[in-house]
């Protein structure tokens, strides 16, 4: 482990970065780096962030470079690693993706239905600028990219840079599989193997193990039957401080999620598609999930690093470290040291699930190692998964389709196709409406 690598966090202003560099920080005898360097196109915004990273730095790791910077050579040059996480349009586009569909009786959410759609058509050509960057300035780099919405992104990574060395992932799973790990009095989710099929929040857990290979699905499925994924210590009197009330509602409403089919383990997400006209009864249209997000994680994390700055010292700060954040450095391992973990990714099928469109991203078990993701087959999948998710897979087409061809036709069909909205007559209008809102951000429509 002579090796020390350079990382650039692509998404420099992110409300997230401080507890990922606190996360590399922690791991660095697992993954050891001598360069960080920060990139953003909003410099206002990554010098907030940066100047406090830089004192976390300084007072954890001095001997490891740090850069930030809106210069993208200067940003991607000698670099091992672009870690993505881009958020094109920031909150105040997000507040519009889930406001403006609400004002039709359609949910509005950050990567599902006609606001996944809308942040989708923001952040393609926003990540494959990433990509041309990377491979123009450190062509031996791999991008380990989370910036949502990662399906519909990773669908445009595989059309428009097939070749491009560009790993999707997604921290719900790992989320998901800490409470299921928890509620069964596991000390981490890294106890359990886990085989896994869907797209990206749209999948479904079909078998977990423990690593002597006893069977731990009907222990959690009790537990789900009862409380979806919400953990006793978060119920009643004594609700979690540390988790927004949409996500209770969300970690909750799991169990009606698993009653469609109790067969398997689902993604929180598929609640939006099984379940969109209780998620728009239980909106405020007024405040949704971007204000939520604004009026907290927004305002304590800027706020923090203000204070740091300002008392040029980290020492009494309550940013935290971002645990999730913790399968960067995993992934980030496998392909440097070659180690073949096993972790859910987001790839092209190819036959991982055999009755299903070859080309379709899904998300599933893979090795990993120097050469990136090998994904395990999971066989066939059940009609009623199979029939949601060619639904799912044809929008995640459609909108990229739109996008490179600049086709309003298109856009309208995925929006009409999509689960989450009743008809195309509605969807004519909401894209309308975010045809308007994202006039600085969409390539023309005609």
């Amino acid at each position: 482990m002579d090796k020390k690598f350079s990382v650039v966090i692509a998404g420099g202003g992110s409300t997230f970065t401080p507890g990922i560099v606190l996360m590399l920080l922690e791991n660095l005898d697992k993954f050891p780096i001598r360069q960080i360097k920060f990139y953003d196109n909003l410099e206002a915004r990554q010098k907030v962030i940066a100047d406090a990273c830089e004192i976390i730095l300084k007072e954890k790791a001095p001997e490891i470079d740090f850069v930030a910077t809106t210069d993208p050579k200067t940003a991607f040059s000698d670099v091992d690693f672009v870690m993505a996480h881009i958020r094109v349009g920031l909150y105040a586009m997000r507040e519009k993706d889930e406001k403006i569909p609400l004002k039709y009786g359609v949910i509005g959410q950050e990567t599902c239905g006609p606001g996944g759609i809308a942040y989708g058509m923001r952040s393609i050509g926003g990540v494959l600028e990433l990509i041309d960057y990377m491979e123009q300035y450190s062509p031996d780099a791999w991008m380990l990219n989370y910036s949502n919405p990662a399906a519909i992104v990773a669908e445009a990574t595989r059309k428009l840079r097939p070749n491009s060395k560009i790993i999707n992932i997604c921290d719900m799973p790992v989320g998901i599989e800490e409470r299921m790990a928890h509620a069964i009095g596991l000390k981490s989710r890294k106890e359990m193997e886990v085989r896994y099929y869907g797209l990206n929040h749209f999948g479904w857990w079909t078998d977990i193990r423990d690593h002597a290979g006893n069977d731990l699905m009907p222990q959690i499925k009790e537990h789900v039957a009862k409380y979806g994924y919400s953990l006793k210590e978060e119920l009643g009197e004594h609700e979690s401080q540390h988790t927004d009330p949409s996500w209770m509602h969300t970690f909750a409403k799991a169990r009606e999620v698993y009653a469609v089919d109790p067969d398997t383990l689902p993604n929180t997400y598929l609640k939006y598609y099984l379940y969109s006209q209780d998620e728009v009864e239980h909106a405020d249209p007024e405040y949704t999930r971007a204000n939520e997000v604004m009026n907290g994680r927004e305002k304590h994390v800027f706020g923090e690093c203000k204070k740091i700055v300002q008392a040029k010292t980290a020492k009494d700060t309550s940013l935290e470290v971002d645990e999730h954040a913790s399968y960067i450095v995993d992934l980030a391992r496998a392909i440097a040291y070659n180690t073949h973990e096993r972790m859910l990714l987001i790839v092209e099928n190819n036959g991982a699930l055999s009755n299903f469109e070859p080309t379709a991203m899904v998300e599933v078990p893979c090795i990993v190692g120097k050469n990136g993701p090998e994904p395990l087959v999971q066989g066939q999948i059940p009609r009623f998964q199979k029939g949601l998710m060619e639904q799912q897979v044809a929008v995640e087409k459609l909108v990229v389709e739109a996008w490179e061809e600049h086709s309003y036709q298109k856009l309208w069909q995925a929006l009409t196709l999509s689960k989450i909205i009743p008809n195309a007559r509605v969807a004519k209008q909401i894209l309308d409406d975010l045809i308007e809102a994202n006039r600085d951000f969409w390539p023309e429509l005609r």
